[in-house]
């Protein structure tokens, strides 16, 4: 089964749950706040897909993060990051089983779910 990773308070995570259910399919919903999230769960996703993809710039967490702490991010810096403030990993983080993806795009979700 399908999984699908964020929090849920997410409007993007709200669209793409939404989708889901309007299509049938079946998946599961792990909210990293309530669920938690494991290092060594952040690091294979850090490898598959890269630490600056994972990481959400846009978001108001980290720019509420001091520049030093901005301007010198580096992978372990990044993962430190993210174990500490869920809200920074980019969602949704979608697992097939087979591959992770980033974001929702019906589109792109239709093509790798079959739909």
């Amino acid at each position: 089964m399908i999984c699908v990773y964020g929090i849920k308070n997410c409007d993007t995570i709200k669209k793409a749950r939404k989708w889901l259910d309007e299509n049938g399919i079946e998946y599961r919903f792990h909210d990293y706040r309530v669920d938690g999230l494991k290092r060594d769960q952040l690091e294979a996703w850090v490898r598959e897909l890269g630490w600056e993809a994972l990481l959400n710039k846009r978001g108001t967490t980290w720019r509420a993060q001091p520049d030093e702490v901005k301007n010198s991010t580096d992978e372990a810096g990044a993962i430190a990051l993210m174990l500490e403030h869920p809200a920074m990993i980019k969602r949704p983080l979608l697992d097939t089983g087979d591959a992770r993806h980033l974001g929702f795009k019906a589109e792109t979700w239709a093509e790798l779910l079959g739909n």
